[in-house]
């Protein structure tokens, strides 16, 4: 069964011994890939707990890329959050 986090708690493992990443709706704990990915550890840094769909996406990773990212998904994001907080315009 896959947890379901805020981007609010993910945006709280932005550190290099708890890093976590959002791709597209999935959550991923990368921590233990920091020192070994290719292109550097501060791209994923840079990136910590925030939404990184983009810049993976820009890269052009290999299929083994891909498959390598699933290994670290801890759960998915719930993007309803932010769209039920945001404030309403009213009468």
């Amino acid at each position: 069964m896959s947890k379901t986090f805020s981007a609010s708690q993910v945006s709280m493992h932005n550190k290099e011994k708890d890093l976590w990443i959002i791709y597209k709706d999935g959550v991923y704990d990368v921590t233990k890939f920091l020192k070994e990915h290719p292109g550097g550890e501060e791209v994923l840094i840079d990136l910590a707990g925030k939404d990184a769909t983009k810049c993976f996406d820009d890269v052009g990773h290999t299929i083994e890329a891909i498959q390598l990212r699933e290994t670290y998904k801890i759960g998915t994001v719930d993007n309803t959050a932010s769209a039920e907080q945001s404030p309403s315009s009213g009468a």
